[in-house]
């Protein structure tokens, strides 16, 4: 896969972001695939979250429209081939590019 299409792919579901770290342009789309797995993983906080009651359920709600955000940003970038941070999470390095 070329550095676009890796991008996409990692923001599709995280079955897509195992497909995009295996078979696609690691090095041309590192800064996608980076974002994409920080929203993922900002994502299962948004699970945890759920499972506290009345609280929970409201922060919950604010995270996962945050996080819904968060994606659409990313995916929209990575449709347009930009390389533009999400925002507040957007700075966690987990993978080197």
């Amino acid at each position: 896969m070329d550095k676009k299409t890796t991008g996409i792919v990692a923001y599709l579901t995280w079955i897509g972001l195992i497909i995009a770290l295996v078979a696609g342009d690691k090095e041309g789309a590192s800064f996608h695939l980076n974002q994409a797995l920080v929203i993922f993983l900002f994502a299962l906080v948004n699970v945890v979250l759920g499972f506290i009651p009345f609280i929970g359920w409201i922060l919950a709600m604010v995270w996962g429209l945050f996080i819904f955000v968060c994606w659409l940003i990313g995916f929209i970038g990575a449709l347009k081939d930009e390389e533009k941070e999400v925002p507040l999470i957007g700075g966690i390095r987990i993978l080197k590019y």
